[in-house]
């Protein structure tokens, strides 16, 4: 049947809840809402499909969302169980924010809107934190890229893709595998297999680390039930909140050192070069102070960065949008305190680093300025250096949904 505007409006929309299962005791500790139009007939992929092609997926993944919270209504289900919404968090995280009482919302997002407004998708995730939210990372593996977005998100709860689940793990997925193992034992998150459909793909869940599962082995999405209260619960982390907005701030002084450019043009140019090297591509952001100092050579250097790494960003006073041919720049006024920094960071799977510098101010000799920097490989700092440079760029507007609910 033809998709029309009908799907646009509220009362056709309705919410499907799937059952999410503790492995070790089949007892039910999450439910995720699931979209569908019973009246249309409209399966969820072609629904979304329309949606981004009219432009409105905004429009209609808030109403999606309006209808998974108020599906929860008079439910009885227990405020231990938590509630799994599908959201696309470059948009307004109203709906979610907005809901104080009942069970608490774990609003799960995808790897694409990381890469399509990093900006966007970080100042979302932190408002949903601040409104009690948990924050979930789905189809982890699907796509390799998302690996590399694990610290800048930071999930509660990382869901595996069902390719990982229901097929003999090859190289590939082994190094998927090893990554969420290593995250998941620094943060505490807690790992979920989804597409369950038989008791071998559960057994090969908990050997993969699972500790969560989904799928139609256990239940099929349908009416929401009054689940009893479960022996345990999902916790959800509070991730180190920083306010920091240059990288030079979360420095500790006491790790201060100072160098000339000569010396720490080949401290970033090694950094730089993980990027080439590393297993699995890592994500690459930089900020040059200004954008003559994003040389020819520099220029030629990301090109190639970009072409391997799922991110790469280059920062700098009148840096364009698009400096190198897939590297996303962003221009930073000429008074702001990042102007005065140098900063080269690699945020990857098994590895970290970050070169933090600031200019003194020297006359003279280019080679022979100094700087006041720090060299760090803690994941932490890292990471927060990361989130603090890339809350500086800018997106499209978000208009796209890979429709799925």
């Amino acid at each position: 049947m033809a998709i029309d505007d009908a799907i646009f409006e509220r009362e056709r929309i309705s919410s499907a809840y799937q059952p999410i299962v503790d492995l070790a005791t089949g007892e039910v500790v999450a439910v995720e809402a699931l979209a569908r139009w019973p009246s249309l007939g409209v399966a969820p992929d072609r629904a979304f499909a329309h949606a981004r092609r009219a432009g409105r997926s905004a429009e209609l993944d808030q109403l999606c969302q309006r209808a998974a919270v108020e599906g929860l209504r008079g439910a009885g289900l227990s405020s231990e169980i938590k509630v799994f919404v599908n959201v696309e968090p470059t948009t307004p995280v109203t709906v979610l924010a907005e809901r104080s009482t009942g069970p608490r919302l774990v609003a799960e997002i995808t790897e694409r809107a990381m890469l399509d407004d990093p900006a966007g998708l970080l100042r979302s995730v932190r408002t949903l934190r601040q409104r009690g939210c948990g924050i979930a990372l789905d189809d982890v593996g699907a796509v390799p890229d998302s690996l590399a977005l694990l610290p800048f998100v930071d999930p509660d709860v990382i869901k595996l893709d069902l390719s990982l689940v229901q097929g003999w793990p090859d190289v590939d997925q082994a190094r998927i595998l090893t990554a969420v193992a290593a995250h998941a034992e620094r943060t505490g998150a807690t790992v979920l297999a989804e597409g369950i459909e038989t008791a071998a793909h559960r057994d090969q869940a908990v050997a993969l680390g699972a500790t969560l599962g989904q799928g139609w082995y256990f239940a099929r999405p349908g009416p929401l039930a009054a689940h009893p209260r479960p022996s345990r619960t999902i916790p959800l982390l509070t991730p180190a909140a920083t306010t920091a907005t240059t990288p030079f701030e979360l420095v500790d002084p006491r790790r201060l050192r100072v160098g000339t450019k000569g010396m720490l043009l080949a401290i970033s140019r090694h950094i730089e070069q993980q990027g080439m090297t590393l297993d699995t591509p890592p994500v690459v952001i930089s900020a040059f102070q200004d954008a003559p100092r994003y040389t020819a050579q520099t220029a030629e250097r990301y090109r190639h960065l970009a072409q391997r790494c799922p991110l790469v960003v280059a920062l700098g006073t009148g840096m364009p949008a698009t400096p190198s041919p897939g590297v996303r720049g962003a221009d930073i006024p000429a008074g702001h305190p990042l102007h005065g920094e140098w900063t080269v960071v690699i945020v990857g799977t098994h590895y970290t680093g970050a070169l933090i510098a600031r200019d003194l101010g020297d006359g003279g000799p280019d080679l022979q300025r100094r700087f006041l920097f720090a060299l760090t490989h803690h994941p932490a700092t890292v990471a927060a250096a990361a989130r603090a440079l890339l809350a500086h760029t800018a997106g499209p507007e978000p208009d796209g949904d890979d429709g799925r609910r």
